[in-house]
Formats: structure tokens, C-alpha cells, sequence
């Protein structure tokens, strides 16, 4: 009885599977979708300035649409790595990822904690793209406006610079 019990306990983890493959789903769709709006962007560019089509801010809304695709872009590869690593992790390792120049170290996870640090540097890179995605319409009503605007970013580049060193261990 115990010899079964402890094989249906190791052959569980296979269910992790079900996390891996919707991570790879998830992270194809935000990939074709960013690209597709992308796609649709330049489209909106070229009747802009190559037909003479006025649209009002449009500089704004190009870099806001772009911002857009980077921030789907980065939680795409969140779920890539995410799937990567559980895959790693708990069902077996990826042959074929081994010693291959292409893979570099961001898929190659070794523990949980190896896994927490590169997402949690993948997220904090969503958050920066986030803060400066919601700069753009921002409205400075009041002087003090300006200063909570530079205290943000002063916080966002503190965090860029504390990601940074805690990846130097």
C-alpha cells in the first residue's frame, strides 16, 4: 500500500504539466497579439504620414501603443520562463536547452529560488514599463504634481538599481 501511495504521490507532478502547457498558450497568444496591434499600428502610421490623415495626440498614442506591446511582450516571456522553469523543475530537465548558446542562463532554472529571481526581474521590468506607460497622461494641475513625478521615478530607478546588484550575487 505504501509503494503505491508513494508512486501516485510521484506521478502527480505530472499535473504540473497543465500549468506548463497554458503558460506556452498564454505566452503564444500575448506574443500574436502585441505583434498583430503592432501590425495595425503601422497601418494607423502609414495612413498618417504617408496619406495626410490627422489624428489628435498621435505621437502619444504611438508611444503609448508601443509601451503597450513591450509590457506584453515582457509578461509573454514571463510565462515562458514560468513554464520553462516548472517544467524544469518538477518533470525533468531540458536536454536540449543543455550547452546550447541559444538558451542562455535566463531558461535554464536549477531551484525555486533560481526561478523567483529571474521572474521577479522580468516583473519588475513590467512595473517600470507600467509607471512609464502611465506617465504619458499624466496632468500636472498643482506644482506638487512635478515632485510626486520625480519621486516615482526616483523609486523606479532605485529598484532598477537594486535588481541590478542583487543579480551581481
Amino acid at each position: 500500500m505504501k509503494n503505491f501511495f508513494e508512486k501516485m504521490l510521484w506521478r502527480s507532478r505530472y499535473l504540473t504539466l497543465l500549468a506548463v502547457w497554458s503558460c506556452i498558450v498564454g505566452m503564444a497568444l500575448l506574443f500574436i497579439l502585441s505583434a498583430l496591434d503592432m501590425g495595425r499600428l503601422l497601418i494607423e502610421f502609414f495612413n498618417v504620414y504617408a496619406l495626410g490623415h490627422t489624428v489628435p495626440d498621435f505621437h502619444i498614442t504611438v508611444v503609448s501603443h508601443v509601451i503597450t506591446a513591450v509590457d506584453d511582450f515582457l509578461l509573454a516571456m514571463v510565462l515562458l520562463i514560468f513554464g520553462l522553469g516548472v517544467y524544469e523543475l518538477h518533470i525533468d530537465k531540458l536536454d536540449i536547452a543543455r550547452g546550447n548558446p541559444a538558451a542562455g542562463k535566463l531558461l535554464q532554472i536549477e531551484s525555486l529560488d533560481d526561478l523567483k529571481d529571474r521572474l521577479g526581474k522580468v516583473i519588475l521590468m513590467i512595473l517600470i514599463v507600467a509607471f512609464f506607460k502611465n506617465v504619458l497622461h499624466v496632468e500636472f494641475k498643482e506644482p506638487l504634481d512635478i515632485l510626486y513625478m520625480g519621486g516615482g521615478i526616483f523609486l523606479v530607478a532605485l529598484a532598477g538599481y537594486y535588481g541590478h546588484k542583487s543579480g551581481e550575487h
